[in-house]
């Protein structure tokens, strides 16, 4: 029985894509009115969440359906970093959150982005659970700052600096995981 590839066309691509092309909307609607306005920081809130929702439906949709596509295993990773990054570049640039954060998780993301691609004639390096665990946590923690939390109770705005501080540590701590995973592979492949 010959089985052909599924299409890279398909819906769980699809929904990818449409999480990419949100990613300017939430821009906007971020920075909107300076980031002062509660409607439009709600907005961009809704907008984020939906799009971060959206990574693991097309996942989903991706391995039940068998549409798992190289340009999904492409795609997918990118349209993690633009909505992490948008969320972090933009919560920055209106001054709600250190731009010590940002480049400390945006470095890690990029390095250990740029050190799977050269590991990948040794073998592939998957998401381990610390990383999908640090993905859950910038989510949150993105989420959080996002709320227009000048409105909210102060007990709000003390659980997003605790989730961002959880975010920055498993971040860093899995960045250090990684790089050790890399090592011993390419130890192991040299062998």
């Amino acid at each position: 029985m010959v089985t052909t590839a599924p299409s890279r066309w398909n819906v769980a691509n699809a929904v990818t894509i449409a999480r990419i092309a949100l990613v300017p909307f939430f821009v906007v609607a971020l920075l909107a009115a300076d980031g002062e306005s509660v409607g439009w920081r709600l907005t961009a809130t809704a907008i984020f969440l939906v799009a971060a929702a959206s990574d693991r439906l097309d996942g989903y949709l991706a391995r039940r359906d068998n549409l798992i596509t190289d340009l999904g295993k492409l795609l997918d990773p990118i349209a993690d970093k633009l909505l992490i990054g948008a969320g972090l570049i933009g919560l920055s640039m209106l001054g709600d959150l250190p731009w010590w954060v940002t480049v400390v998780i945006l470095v890690r993301e990029l390095g250990i982005t740029a050190m799977r691609f050269m590991v990948l004639r040794y073998a592939v390096m998957p998401a381990s659970r610390g990383g999908k665990l640090k993905t859950v946590l910038q989510v949150v923690a993105i989420a959080l700052f996002l709320l227009p939390l000048d409105e909210l109770p102060a007990v709000v705005g003390v659980l997003a600096i605790a989730a961002m501080a959880a975010a920055v540590a498993v971040t860093l701590v899995t960045g250090v995981d990684y790089v050790r995973q890399a090592l011993r592979l390419r130890h192991t492949a040299r062998a």
